[in-house]
């Protein structure tokens, strides 16, 4: 019997209490009274403030209600918004198929960004095609760990790699949400967790470089970071729904 490739990453110091507090954190955040009734406006919620934290990653930054006004023409603003609407219809295919929705997540980010050629095809470079390929059968089945870790890593890899020309970051959030919402672990897309790294955006980036290097050391701190993230895209969850039914 093969052994899980990701299973590993698990005995890595402090991973397995991160993640069950991560888990812990999001569960109780599942418990709030607005979902109740008015869980399709929180979950446009959480899609419209991932949307506007992951361009801020790229370097798009936009006031969150100048956005929810509809004024902002911005390419990749556009497109992170496109990518997060996409979501919940992409998540049954993410696991069947997930290379082809890896470049239907690019058509949607980098439209009017980079050139049609671009769009939806990776860069031509047989490292990067190979550990797509590793990526795609990971996500296919390929591995039996908690989904958060699955998602962290494929975030950090596709971050790591930058397969497609322009915002690939857009992408690589994406695709990382994609993993929660198909896996059943987040299947409402309540989870706001690109919140989580644009709130620590200096920590995103040192660990996601850390995670480049493949070393333990590296792939524990980007795991950390990761479920951190998650604690706090869990309590934009909370706030949001105190929001709501505050209205």
């Amino acid at each position: 019997m093969t052994a899980d490739p990701l299973a590993p990453l698990l005995d890595l110091a402090d991973i397995a209490t991160a993640v069950e507090h991560a888990r812990d954190r999001f569960d109780g955040a599942l418990g709030h009274r607005a979902l109740r009734r008015h869980g399709g406006q929180v979950a446009a919620e959480v899609s419209l403030r991932s949307a506007v934290a992951s361009a801020g990653l790229e370097g798009h930054d936009h006031e969150r209600e100048t956005v929810r006004a509809g004024t902002v023409t911005e390419p990749v603003l556009q497109g992170a918004l496109r990518v997060a609407g996409a979501l919940p219809g992409l998540s049954e295919l993410w696991p069947k198929a997930p290379r082809q929705v890896l470049a239907k997540l690019h058509v949607l980010a980098a439209r009017e960004v980079v050139t049609e050629a671009e769009l939806g095809r990776p860069i031509d470079d047989p490292v990067v095609a190979a550990r797509l390929d590793g990526l795609a059968t990971l996500v296919a089945g390929g591995t039996q760990v908690t989904p958060l870790v699955l998602a962290a890593v494929v975030h950090g890899e596709l971050l790591n790699l930058r397969p497609f020309a322009g915002p690939s970051g857009v992408v690589a959030r994406g695709a990382a949400r994609l993993v929660l919402l198909s896996s059943g672990f987040d299947p409402r897309g309540l989870l706001a967790v690109d919140v989580g790294h644009r709130e620590r955006e200096p920590e995103y980036v040192g660990a996601a470089g850390a995670f480049a290097t493949g070393t333990p050391d590296g792939l524990r701190s980007w795991l950390r970071h990761y479920m951190s993230a998650v604690e706090v895209g869990a309590d934009q969850l909370t706030a949001i729904g105190d929001e709501i039914l505050a209205a």
